[in-house]
């Protein structure tokens, strides 16, 4: 459903006029409490005419990194100001969000259960009210993901693959790396691409954590995005964006054997084939197997915990041109973002054991 004409906004039985904004709470079920769930969104409805955009978060309810950069933009960005509508999700998963984990309490998967239903499972009915009542509405959305558990994304934006405007969007968002990946069954993009409904997917960081880069990246993009729909203005406080790398294809590397990993490379550098990337030993540092990269790319994930076993996946490699100058704006990027922490922070937010 797509706004027609510019007058008030009207979701889960409320109505937000033109400039204002609201906090709306739309109920999902009951839970074994005997109490309602909310999904809970906030409403900035332009003073002026434009689109409809969604930002959400924690559809995997580890995934904390989207609900930190919807805090800052709920804080940034005023409805008076605004052209078009925004609608901020900050949490779709709460079950998950509450219990600190990817899955809801019936362990499934949130984005594998689209389009729900009303009358179905636990993760029906949140596939169902978040689909119909906030995707439905929008004609471009912005989902935030990160890593699992354990594991590292660089900041990147996935697209589907041969839609214009979905590549000129994630071209003004700006993250280091774009990646055309495909669709998959009842997951909200694929949904939404069904139902006209255009989305930039995220992914950024690691499960149950915040980090500084992915969130400022996250950050920057979004407001990038919205200024080149002309929702808002640019933001000259923004650093200079950098041009993305393209990338079609990516590919995992796995552990060749199990037992302890001593990480070369992180996300973020940029490899050669055959560049060392860890190495594996046994319990006491013994017959050390070396892993190299098969390709020249860019590293886009690593995994952070040292123990492994045989065929874990360590190292996710974006195939890019040119990787080496891709490896330098991000380091560009990351020291704009860093510009005034102290000496090592940056660093110790890649550490081998914890991502912060």
């Amino acid at each position: 459903m797509h706004a027609t004409s510019w007058t008030e906004f009207s979701i889960g039985g409320d109505t937000i006029a033109p400039g204002h904004q609201a906090d709306i709470a739309l109920p999902i079920t009951t839970m074994a409490t005997g109490y309602d769930s909310q999904l809970a969104v906030r409403v900035l409805h332009g003073a002026r005419p434009g689109p409809i955009v969604f930002i959400s978060g924690a559809i995997h309810g580890d995934e904390l990194n989207g609900t930190a950069i919807i805090h800052r933009l709920a804080a940034q960005i005023d409805a008076s100001d605004l052209a078009g509508t925004l609608l901020l999700v900050p949490v779709a998963n709460i079950f998950g969000f509450l219990n600190h984990t990817r899955y809801l309490p019936d362990r499934r998967d949130l984005n594998r259960s689209f389009p729900g239903s009303a009358g179905g499972s636990l993760a029906a009915q949140v596939a169902n009210v978040f689909f119909s009542e906030i995707v439905a509405r929008a004609s471009l959305g912005i989902d935030i993901h990160t890593a699992a558990i354990h594991r590292y994304n660089l900041p990147q934006i996935r697209i589907a693959a041969g839609n214009k405007r979905l590549a000129e969007l994630a071209k003004a968002f700006a993250a280091p790396v774009i990646v055309e990946s495909p669709l998959r069954d009842g997951s909200l993009r694929a949904l939404a691409a069904k139902e006209g409904v255009d989305m930039l997917l995220m992914e950024t960081g690691e499960a149950l954590r915040f980090d500084r880069f992915s969130i400022e990246t996250g950050v920057a993009g979004v407001k990038r995005v919205l200024a080149h729909l002309e929702m808002i203005e640019p933001d000259a406080d923004l650093p200079e964006p950098h041009p993305s790398a393209r990338s079609t294809k990516t590919q995992w590397v796995r552990s060749p054997r199990g037992g302890v990993s001593h990480r070369a490379r992180k996300s973020g550098d940029a490899v050669k084939q055959g560049d060392l990337l860890a190495a594996v030993t046994g319990l006491f540092g013994e017959e050390p197997e070396e892993i190299l990269s098969p390709v020249d790319g860019i590293i886009i994930g690593h995994a952070t915990l040292p123990v492994v076993h045989q065929g874990d996946a360590m190292f996710h490699i974006a195939h890019v041109e040119n990787p080496e100058r891709v490896g330098e704006r991000i380091e560009t990027l990351s020291d704009a973002i860093y510009a005034g922490e102290p000496e090592g922070f940056a660093e110790a937010l890649l550490d081998e054991d914890e991502v912060l």
